[in-house]
C-alpha cells in the first residue's frame, strides 16, 4: 500500500512538472526547461524507480520543439546515475537508453562517445570482446570538435586494443593510423591559448584519462602487439626506442634497463638494412649501454666486420635469450632464436663478401659453419634480397663476390672503355701513318 501510494505521489509529481516543462518549452525558456526535466529526473532517481526514469527520458527527449540544451542537460543528469544503479542489468539498460536518445544528435556526441566506452567495459568484463569491440568501433572521435585530445587519442587506442584482443590485426592497423606519433611530441609545458570568438570550446578530457606522455607509453606498447604478430623487428625496435625516450622511463633504472635489453635484441634479429645500421649505431652510442656489458659488447660484434662464430655466441647469451619472458605481444620464442641464428649467417656473408673476391663454396662453408648446400641457400636469398651481388659457378663450386653499381657507374665505365678504345685506334693509326713514310722515303732513296 505504501508503495502503491508512493507510486501516485511519484506520477502525480511528474505530471505537475511536465505541464511547466511544456509551458516554459513553447515560450522557448531555456533555462526553466533545462531546469524542469532535471527535476523529473531526479524525482524518478530519488524513487529509484529506473523503469519510469527510462521512459521520462525516452519520452523528453521526443517532445516536439524540445530545446538542445534540455536535452543535454538531462543525457548528462543522467549520466551522473549510471555508477549507482542497484545491478548490471539495470545500468546496461540506462546506457542503453541514453545511447538511443543521443545517437545522431551532434551537440550530445561526447556524451554518446564516452557511454559506448562505459557499455564496451562492461560486455568485455563479461567477456564478449568481439561485441565490445564492434560498439567502440561505431564512433568516430576523431570528427569531434569539442572533444579534448587525450579523450580522443585514449578512445582511438581503447579500439585499437579491442581489435588486438579479437585478434582483427587489418583493423587494428586502420584505426592505429588515425594517430599521428607526431602528436605525443607537442610541449605541453606551453601555455594553452585563450579560444578566440566563434571557436568550439574543447572540453576538459575525465579525470580517468590518462596524461599525454602515459598515452604514448600505450599507443607504442599496442604497436609492438601488432607488429609481433607479423615478425616485423625493425618496427618492434622503433616502438621501444620512443616508449626508452619517455623522460618518466630514461630516469627510472628499473625500467630503461628492461627497455634497452629489449630495443638491443629486436635490432640484431632485425633484417640488415640503412635503417637496422642506423639505429644500431645511434644505439651503440648511448651512454647507458655501459650499464649492460653484455649487450655493448653483442651490438660491437655486429657492427665489427668480422666473422661470429654461432656456437660460442649463443652458448654465451643463451640464458640472457631465454630469460626475456615479458617481452609484450610474447617472449623470445624459437622463431625468435631461428631468426637471430639467420641474422648471424647473414652478417657472416656480408664479412666473407667484404674480404673476398673469390672463394671456393667449400670454404665459404666452413667459415659460415654450414654445410655447402646450406651456405649456397642462404647465399641466395641474400642475393634475391638484394642485399648483396654474387654470382655462383656451380660446376667449379666458386662465388664471385661484385660490388652492387647502379646505373650511371655502369653508363660511366661503358664511355671510359670506349674512349679507352678510340684512343688505341687513333695511336694504331698514326704508328701505321708513320711507317708508311718512313717505307716511302726509304724507296725513294
Amino acid at each position: 500500500m505504501v508503495e502503491e501510494g508512493q507510486n501516485v505521489n511519484l506520477e502525480a509529481a511528474i505530471d505537475q512538472l511536465l505541464n511547466v516543462e511544456k509551458q516554459m518549452r513553447l515560450a522557448g525558456d531555456v533555462a526553466a526547461t533545462r531546469k524542469a526535466v532535471t527535476e523529473i529526473l531526479q524525482l524518478c532517481f530519488e524513487a529509484k524507480d529506473w523503469k519510469s526514469l527510462n521512459e521520462q527520458i525516452v519520452n523528453l527527449s521526443k517532445k516536439r520543439g524540445q530545446l538542445k540544451q534540455a536535452v543535454t542537460a538531462m543525457v548528462q543528469q543522467a549520466m551522473q546515475y549510471i555508477d549507482q544503479t542497484p545491478d548490471i542489468e539495470t545500468r546496461v539498460e540506462l546506457i542503453k537508453t541514453l545511447n538511443s536518445v543521443s545517437a545522431g544528435k551532434i551537440f550530445v556526441e561526447i556524451e554518446r562517445a564516452r557511454l559506448i566506452r562505459r557499455l564496451a567495459k562492461i560486455k568485455e568484463e563479461q567477456g564478449l570482446i568481439a561485441e565490445a569491440a564492434d560498439l567502440m568501433q561505431e564512433v568516430a572521435v576523431e570528427t569531434f570538435g569539442a572533444m579534448a585530445k587525450t579523450e580522443k587519442i585514449a578512445f582511438i587506442l581503447e579500439q585499437v586494443r579491442l581489435c588486438l584482443d579479437r585478434q582483427d590485426y587489418v583493423r587494428a592497423q586502420i584505426l592505429s593510423r588515425k594517430i599521428s606519433p607526431r602528436v605525443f611530441d607537442v610541449d605541453t609545458s606551453k601555455e594553452k591559448k585563450k579560444p578566440k570568438e566563434g571557436d568550439n570550446v574543447v572540453e576538459e578530457p575525465p579525470a580517468d584519462i590518462p596524461s599525454l606522455l602515459e598515452l604514448k607509453r600505450i599507443y607504442y606498447e599496442l604497436m609492438i602487439r601488432y607488429y609481433f604478430h607479423n615478425n616485423d623487428y625493425l618496427e618492434i625496435c622503433r616502438c621501444y626506442k620512443a616508449i626508452y625516450e619517455i623522460p618518466s622511463i630514461r630516469e627510472d633504472p628499473s625500467q630503461w634497463i628492461s627497455v634497452l635489453r629489449k630495443i638491443c635484441w629486436y635490432l640484431i634479429l632485425a633484417p640488415h638494412d640503412p635503417m637496422q645500421s642506423s639505429l644500431l649505431n645511434s644505439t651503440l652510442e648511448d651512454k647507458h649501454l655501459s650499464e649492460i656489458p653484455k649487450f655493448k659488447f653483442l651490438l660491437k660484434q655486429l657492427v665489427t666486420m668480422e666473422v661470429i662464430q654461432w656456437t660460442s655466441l649463443w652458448n654465451l647469451y643463451k640464458d640472457e635469450f631465454e630469460s626475456e619472458k615479458n617481452m609484450l605481444g610474447g617472449s623470445l620464442g624459437d622463431k625468435a632464436a631461428e631468426d637471430l641464428r639467420m641474422r648471424i649467417i647473414e652478417h657472416n656473408i656480408l664479412v666473407v663478401s667484404k674480404y673476398y673476391s673469390r672463394i671456393t663454396l667449400k670454404r665459404l662453408a666452413e667459415l659460415l659453419c654450414l654445410t655447402v648446400q646450406e651456405a649456397e641457400k642462404h647465399l641466395s636469398e641474400m642475393v634475391v634480397s638484394k642485399a648483396l651481388v654474387a654470382k655462383i659457378d656451380r660446376p667449379m663450386g666458386i662465388v664471385c663476390f661484385q660490388v652492387a653499381k647502379d646505373s650511371n657507374e655502369i653508363l660511366n665505365s661503358w664511355a671510359v672503355n670506349l674512349e679507352k678504345l678510340l684512343d688505341l685506334v687513333e695511336k694504331s693509326c698514326h704508328q701505321i701513318h708513320k711507317e708508311t713514310m718512313v717505307h716511302k722515303a726509304a724507296l725513294k732513296v
